[in-house]
């Protein structure tokens, strides 16, 4: 993975595998002030996934970061997600808040898209 877009508006780096590892790397490129919470998140899910038997915990982490890492490869994207989070939490009329979630879901589909691909 590179640092650089591939192509002006393009992916700062390539979407990752969906492993622990892989997912580490991108984030200390795309959000290297979010590799503590990524950390602490990971020890938690290994912690759930000894405490219940279960691999649950650790897919539901690989998918979390997955898509966080989807959307932070793509500055515009990432910065248009965090103003429609901005406004849904500050909106006083349904139709606002109604038409954040909406645009939200669209990026989060996208990032789903990606981290299925």
């Amino acid at each position: 993975m590179t640092g650089q877009p591939s192509a002006p508006g393009g992916p700062l780096i390539p979407m990752p595998a969906l492993t622990a590892a892989a997912l580490r790397a991108a984030v200390t490129q795309v959000a290297p002030t979010q590799l503590p919470s990524f950390v602490e998140h990971l020890d938690r899910a290994v912690e759930q996934a000894v405490t219940q038997s279960t691999i649950a915990p650790l897919r539901t982490f690989l998918l979390w970061w997955g898509e966080f890492v989807a959307n932070e490869r793509h500055p515009a994207r990432a910065a248009r997600l965090r103003e429609l989070e901005a406004v849904a939490e500050e909106a006083t009329d349904r139709e606002a808040l109604h038409s954040a979630l909406a645009e939200m879901r669209q990026i989060t589909d996208v990032a789903q898209r990606e981290i299925s691909a």
